[in-house]
């Protein structure tokens, strides 16, 4: 990438880059999208291609949206170097943030909808993003007319889940959740009928829901993590009480927000401790 955007713009001067994160590799996470828009945003920065948008006296800012469409199209290089034909919907999200709609290729900008909670489960379990894929693909190929209606479903579930993510801050009413909750679980059986589920995740699955909850795979699956929801209402008590149980499986866990924004940059005086330690000591 270095090479090609010095050939396309102009050197990019003797530069070192270090690279923190708390993203698990191979975990179905975009962890390599997150990197390659990182390192896109970077390089363009240094050799001039895009702006510095950092304004004296500013912990933060983002690029315009005509810079982060440049920065898109470099990350997904990136992500097509490691993993071969990837559908540029991870290194999508990390530029723009928030939450997208990707169909046959095109990826739509979702505008209204709300931050939710979830429980972020690492089963530890490594997994290919290529062999995935390429054994949806040949069950695709074997059985199609079984296949492709999973598939029309799997489609309609996201349809309906945009639906009431869009209508949810108009109207913030609980009953939302519940029929958030069932399109996970009818997802997550779908998932499982294409083969990507895997041992692990159906044990995540069980676990959450002996305390109530509703949890699905997130990425490419055959491993990796594992998305739990939690309502407003959930008690703290309760998602202890599951955090706990599922380390005791050997699992990594995590309570966290699915919306944050997109690639930013960011001053030395907002980076917390553990960063800038991480950087003084390179």
């Amino acid at each position: 990438m270095c090479l090609a955007i010095s050939a396309k713009y102009g050197d990019v001067p003797s530069v070192d880059i270090l690279v923190w994160s708390e993203l698990p590799t191979g975990a179905g996470l975009g962890s390599s999208a997150a990197y390659a828009v990182c390192l896109a945003a970077a390089l363009l920065t240094a050799c001039g291609a895009i702006s510095c948008p950092l304004k004296e006296g500013e912990s933060t800012a983002r690029w315009t949206e005509e810079e982060l469409t440049l920065i898109n199209s470099w990350a997904f290089q990136g992500e097509r170097v490691i993993h071969g034909n990837p559908s540029g919907v991870d290194n999508a999200v990390g530029t723009w943030g928030g939450a997208l709609r990707y169909q046959s290729g095109k990826i739509i900008p979702l505008k209204r909808v709300p931050t939710l909670r979830i429980l972020l489960t690492n089963t530890k379990v490594p997994r290919s993003t290529k062999v995935l894929v390429a054994g949806v693909k040949e069950k695709i190929l074997k059985f199609p007319a079984i296949m492709n209606p999973v598939l029309d479903s799997i489609d309609a579930i996201s349809q309906e889940c945009q639906s009431v993510l869009e209508a949810m801050p108009a109207n913030p009413s609980p009953e939302y959740y519940p029929v958030l909750e069932e399109l996970f679980d009818i997802n997550q059986h779908h998932l499982n009928v294409i083969g990507v589920g895997h041992p692990s995740l159906d044990r995540l699955c069980r676990v959450t829901a002996s305390h109530g909850l509703h949890s699905k795979l997130t990425g490419a699956g055959g491993g990796g993590c594992g998305i739990t929801l939690l309502r407003p209402d959930t008690s703290p008590l309760a998602v202890e009480s599951a955090k706990r149980d599922l380390c005791a499986c050997g699992f990594e866990c995590w309570e966290t927000n699915i919306g944050a924004p997109g690639v930013t940059l960011h001053s030395c005086s907002s980076l917390n401790a553990e960063v800038l330690h991480t950087l003084s000591e390179s």
